[in-house]
């Protein structure tokens, strides 16, 4: 992962980011100690999966990101 840089006085453009990352941080990085760096990869792709695929976001109807998307564009 890269660090982006943005332009001064413009902070809207990393919100999504930082907001991921905040909730990363809290819901996994912080809970646990990671014995190695594997171990942390399986715990990160298992963490991306969660978030996409089955953590329910009120922003979003009650919908994981995934199938929100979906309904979207079938709807479209």
């Amino acid at each position: 992962m890269r660090q982006s840089m943005i332009q001064k006085g413009n902070c809207l453009d990393n919100t999504v980011m930082e907001n991921f990352f905040g909730l990363f941080k809290s819901e996994l990085l912080y809970l646990q100690k990671f014995q190695s760096i594997e171990y942390f990869k399986q715990e990160l792709v298992e963490y991306l999966d969660y978030y996409n695929n089955h953590r329910i976001k009120a922003k979003l109807k009650g919908l994981p990101p995934v199938i929100y998307r979906q309904q979207v564009l079938l709807s479209s």
